[in-house]
């Protein structure tokens, strides 16, 4: 059953789904849906063209949905897409996308936002993200499925981080990440690739061999460009899966500029 505490604040319009609960003094406006079994903890507050899905558990002082921080927004319809399952803890803030970015922010499934976390406008957030304590993204922000950020890490707008990759707590993310890398730092630099991932995920060896060995390939030649290298490396009739993953990742856009070894921190 539906439980919306008597001094909870559930407006006209809202769409509240079956064995929702809605705790004491949060806020649900009028252009939000909660889907089944999702759970405000006391103090939320749920804004603007919201939707959360199915047991997905927000707790106290989060503020979900409330206009972008861009001075360019001119309030505008624009909408916060949120997946099912998702642990969103407490005082984590989520923003709508704006009409320049798409106008929508989309959070997928099953990810744990950790105390103090941000989603800036316009981001797009994969399925099995962590975001520990105050880890930060800017708007534009690309994270792939199973990507970790550490604490107090921050992602600069219009940046991508790849699948499966891990971003050290306190690190700064400028450029882009490739799939499964590991960057640390004041300035992240990337410091190898997540083999703990990797391995928890059950993945085959020869698999991980490859991605070591294509690695090293792209990041400890010194010939040609990092562009030029995973051509060269894509070009491959045998290449493995978590190889390809990589090397579509640098190829899929030109111009862009990726976290290395070499990066400045």
């Amino acid at each position: 059953m539906t439980d919306i505490h008597s001094t909870a604040i559930v407006e006209d319009g809202a769409v509240i789904g079956e064995n929702v609960r809605v705790g004491p003094y949060s806020t649900v406006g009028p252009n939000v849906k909660l889907a089944d079994g999702v759970v405000l903890e006391a103090h939320v507050v749920v804004a603007g063209h919201t939707s959360i899905g199915a047991g997905s558990h927000i707790f106290p002082f989060a503020s979900i949905g409330h206009k972008p921080q861009d001075l360019k927004f001119a309030g505008e319809v624009t909408e916060l897409v949120i997946g099912a399952n998702n642990q969103i803890r407490e005082h984590v803030t989520m923003n709508p996308g704006t009409e320049g970015g798409g106008g929508v922010t989309h959070v997928g499934d099953n990810c744990l936002f950790m105390v103090g976390a941000h989603v800036g406008h316009d981001c797009r957030v994969g399925d099995h993200a962590i975001l520990a304590n105050n880890a930060t993204l800017a708007g534009h922000v690309e994270l792939a499925d199973f990507v970790i950020l550490g604490g107090l890490s921050a992602v600069r707008q219009w940046s991508r981080i790849g699948t499966g990759a891990i971003v050290g707590g306190m690190t700064g993310v400028e450029f882009d990440v490739i799939p499964y890398g590991s960057v640390i730092g004041d300035r992240a630099r990337l410091a190898g690739l997540n083999l703990i991932g990797l391995k928890r995920k059950g993945l085959p060896r020869e698999q991980i061999h490859a991605l070591r060995a294509a690695y090293r390939a792209l990041f400890e030649s010194e010939e040609g460009t990092l562009r030029s290298r995973a051509e060269t490396i894509a070009a491959d009739e045998n290449i493995q899966p978590l190889v390809k993953t990589v090397t579509d990742f640098i190829l899929e856009k030109e111009d862009r500029r990726f976290c290395t070894p070499r990066s400045e921190n």
